[in-house]
């Protein structure tokens, strides 16, 4: 039995470190200064919706609400993460500012988000780049983390953190 539980946590632990590689990045966290470059540079407040695709452990999600008074939608893939994510909002507090969507960022409706952040892969930002122009309105932002969106209209960057900022309109 007792093996039986180890093998079963083994499982659980390698589908968490290998699914969301395979969805649209694998989990490497934001040092929080990068997190606060992107949320600064997309001017977040609190009339903004921030959505985070691959939140992870919700670190940009709880600035985005704690210290910039947004409310914060996380997409989380990773099923560990979600819930150490749900453990964290009741935790602190933010159950009317925070909530994360267990699912695949490309299923998810981003249609209200004023601000998309994400931290991802090149090729898994090409493949954003479609529905982002669909679903967004033309004035929101969309801040990434060291990777481009080649198709959108950049507006500002930040060599030095690797933050690069967009928005829909020409």
């Amino acid at each position: 039995m007792c093996s039986f539980l180890l093998l079963m946590a083994l499982l659980i632990v390698g589908i968490s470190i290998f699914w969301p590689g395979l969805r649209g990045a694998p989990w490497v966290p934001t040092p929080m200064h990068v997190v606060h470059r992107m949320l600064t540079m997309a001017q977040v407040g609190p009339d903004d919706l921030v959505y985070d695709l691959g939140c992870g452990d919700g670190r940009l999600i709880f600035a985005a609400a704690q210290q910039y008074g947004a409310r914060a939608v996380g997409v989380e893939i990773d099923p560990l993460r979600y819930v150490w994510c749900q453990v964290r909002i009741v935790s602190m507090g933010l159950q009317d500012r925070v909530r994360v969507v267990y699912g695949d960022l490309f299923q998810q409706d981003l249609g209200g988000a004023d601000v998309v952040t994400c931290y991802l892969l090149q090729t898994t930002n090409e493949k954003l780049e479609k529905k982002l122009a669909l679903e967004l309105d033309l004035d929101a932002r969309v801040v990434s983390n060291s990777f481009t969106f080649p198709g959108l209209h950049l507006v500002g960057r930040d060599d030095q953190a690797q933050v690069y900022l967009y928005n829909l309109r020409r």
